[in-house]
């Protein structure tokens, strides 16, 4: 844990499909984020990390998306996504698109240093437990590959769930196996995409647990999607979602309640 005489000022990276696709994880994160003492700011100058392309091979336009998120977010102590994936742009991958170039790489060095995915740094970073959250539900956990494999993200959340009055947590089967989502991976290969999450779908309903928590909206909406296809009555939440105390709408890929 970091000891500080003042709130650390984060820079919260809400990340691209956050933002248009479940902004409650947004919010969910800024309430924890803030009772774990810090002090917030939402950079509105914040655009893509640049994974898309880079993934694509479009090194030229990723790096100009590099340096829009390092001019924006340098100047805070720590940048916090809730996602591994960009977390782990940011942090991991950053550094081979400036070798030939010094001045960046000096920068981006900086940045990548400070950059967290949120559960690691709740836990590792503010040694932060949630007070007062509940769930009454059996749940069980995906481990999104960025985040385990770039970022050692593991017992952090399971740290932090434990926490989490009325949960109960049971165990799948693969959790550290993709879902099949991985990016632009489902555009190109839609067929073995499909083949994946058909396989990781049956080994969630078999936990017979109720809820799916994970890290990453990415795999959390394809999880969702195919539960949804099947039929399937298990919830998805974003783990922050949980932690803040504000799963209680409706949950990824299921449809708004009627009033």
């Amino acid at each position: 844990m970091q000891h500080r005489s003042t709130p650390p000022r984060v820079g919260f990276f809400v990340t691209c499909i956050v933002d248009a696709m479940r902004p409650n994880i947004g919010f969910a994160s800024l309430k924890l984020l803030e009772a774990a003492g810090c002090d917030v700011e939402v950079p509105q100058a914040q655009t893509c990390c640049g994974q898309p392309a880079f993934n694509s091979g479009d090194d030229a336009t990723t790096r100009d998306l590099a340096r829009q998120v390092i001019e924006v977010f340098e100047g805070y102590d720590y940048v916090v996504a809730p996602s591994g994936s960009c977390a782990s742009m940011i942090r991991s991958h950053y550094g081979e698109l400036f070798a030939d170039d010094p001045a960046w790489a000096e920068r981006q060095r900086a940045l990548s240093a400070k950059t967290w995915e949120i559960l690691s740094f709740l836990r590792d970073v503010m040694d932060y437990h949630p007070q007062g959250a509940s769930y009454d539900g059996v749940a069980t956990y995906h481990d999104s590959c960025s985040g385990l494999r770039d970022l050692g993200v593991h017992d952090q959340p399971r740290a932090l769930l434990g926490d989490v009055a009325g949960l109960r947590m049971v165990p799948l089967q693969g959790n550290d196996e993709c879902c099949g989502f991985g990016g632009t991976f489902c555009v190109k290969y839609p067929s073995v995409s499909n083949a994946i999450v058909e396989d990781k779908a049956a080994k969630i309903e078999a936990t017979g647990a109720d809820t799916l928590l994970g890290g990453d909206m990415g795999c959390l909406m394809n999880m969702a999607g195919k539960l949804s296809r099947r039929g399937s009555d298990v919830k998805v939440y974003h783990t922050v979602e949980v932690l803040a105390g504000m799963a209680d709408g409706p949950a990824i890929c299921k449809p708004e309640k009627m009033r």
